[in-house]
């Protein structure tokens, strides 16, 4: 089964934009798949991810915010 990652970003957020870019090419390179959600569109998740974002989730599970680890996000979807 492959993984899935969610970038959880909001509107006019660069670092957003930068982390949704490496999130595109990791996933591209291991063939996983992908998803971007605005944070903003849900109180739940301005709540629980909006000081953080962009905040990585691999299969529902957070894995990191505010800067895609490249080598550890490798290590999750190997």
């Amino acid at each position: 089964m492959g993984h899935h990652v969610t970038v959880m970003s909001r509107v006019d957020c660069h670092a957003c934009e930068r982390a949704e870019a490496d999130v595109e090419r990791v996933c591209g390179e291991l063939g996983a798949t992908w998803s971007v959600e605005d944070v903003d569109t849900d109180p739940e998740w301005r709540a629980e991810y909006g000081d953080r974002v962009p905040v990585i989730l691999v299969d529902g599970t957070e894995h990191g915010y505010w800067e895609v680890e490249e080598p550890r996000l490798r290590a999750a979807l190997a």
